[in-house]
């Protein structure tokens, strides 16, 4: 059965045997579309979501499925760091007038119940809101920028805090393979904000074992979606299925005395109002 043609909707990825696929999530149940991922479906054109609403594919238990992350392979994955006030604060920084951009790698990405893999002992949580790119967008103003949102998923930027502090840059410490997930679905823009240019005002939390390490509202981002979406294509062309990760609010590990950092076993919970959660154990790297 469709979905009534402009209705708000979930997208979601799942492993199949034969590959992953995409499905449109209705109730407890996912009907799949006709192409491998969320990312495939909105570069399948302006027509991706009446082509979602009216597939009538394979039926299957949400609970049953093994979720890959929402986009397999983006083409770019940028992430904000310090764009939270309390974060700002909790590391004694100067407020940014300008986003603070680094870069992942797809094969970081892993699914919303999949194991976080742990390859030092100095490994951080960091509850992000991620954004996902739903129409080319290059030089964009406020509105065009909000436009070209398709939708919010949920991201934990797990950083190798020993790695990232060698040097003044980040990216050794934040793209190691198999540690950040993302998901568990695409959730359309229209099911979190009114206007797609404003910033969305949801809870956002963390905790380890069940104690809250994260609590804070997306309304603390700096700068908010739309803002970095007309920052970032000034500088590069944004394409249907990537993502950008907003950044994370304070009580990371790293900002504690002493440290606190994730081991083996625990399990990572990172909700945000409205989107959803993800759940992951830790395990160490073999």
């Amino acid at each position: 059965m469709a979905v009534t043609s402009g209705a708000r909707m979930k997208i979601v990825t799942f492993r199949t045997a034969g590959g992953t696929r995409a499905g449109r999530v209705q109730g407890d149940h996912v009907v799949e579309l006709d192409v491998a991922d969320a990312g495939a479906l909105l570069a399948s054109g302006a027509g991706w979501r009446r082509a979602a609403e009216q597939s009538s594919g394979g039926r299957y238990a949400l609970a049953d499925l093994d979720l890959a992350p929402v986009v397999v392979a983006p083409r770019k994955i940028i992430c904000l760091g310090l764009n939270y006030a309390a974060h700002v604060t909790e590391f004694g920084r100067d407020m940014p007038a300008y986003p603070t951009l680094f870069a992942k790698f797809a094969r970081c990405l892993i699914g919303a119940r999949d194991p976080i893999v742990l390859p030092t002992d100095q490994v951080d949580w960091e509850a992000e809101l991620a954004v996902v790119i739903g129409s080319e967008v290059r030089h964009a103003g406020r509105a065009e920028a909000g436009a070209a949102i398709a939708g919010y998923t949920v991201c934990n930027d797990i950083s190798v805090r020993d790695y990232q502090n060698r040097t003044l840059e980040w990216l050794q410490g934040k793209t190691f393979e198999n540690s950040t997930p993302l998901g568990p679905w695409l959730v359309t823009a229209d099911e979190v904000v009114s206007d797609p240019a404003d910033t969305p005002d949801l809870a956002i939390r963390c905790e380890v074992d069940g104690d809250v390490r994260q609590a804070s509202r997306t309304s603390d981002l700096i700068f908010g979606p739309a803002e970095i979406i007309e920052y970032v294509s000034r500088i590069v062309s944004l394409e249907p299925g990537d993502i950008i990760s907003t950044g994370t609010p304070g009580g990371v590990g790293m900002g504690r005395t002493p440290p606190v950092f994730l081991a083996p076993g625990q399990v990572v919970r990172t909700v945000i109002e409205g989107v959803g959660e993800l759940v992951n154990e830790c395990v160490a790297e073999k």
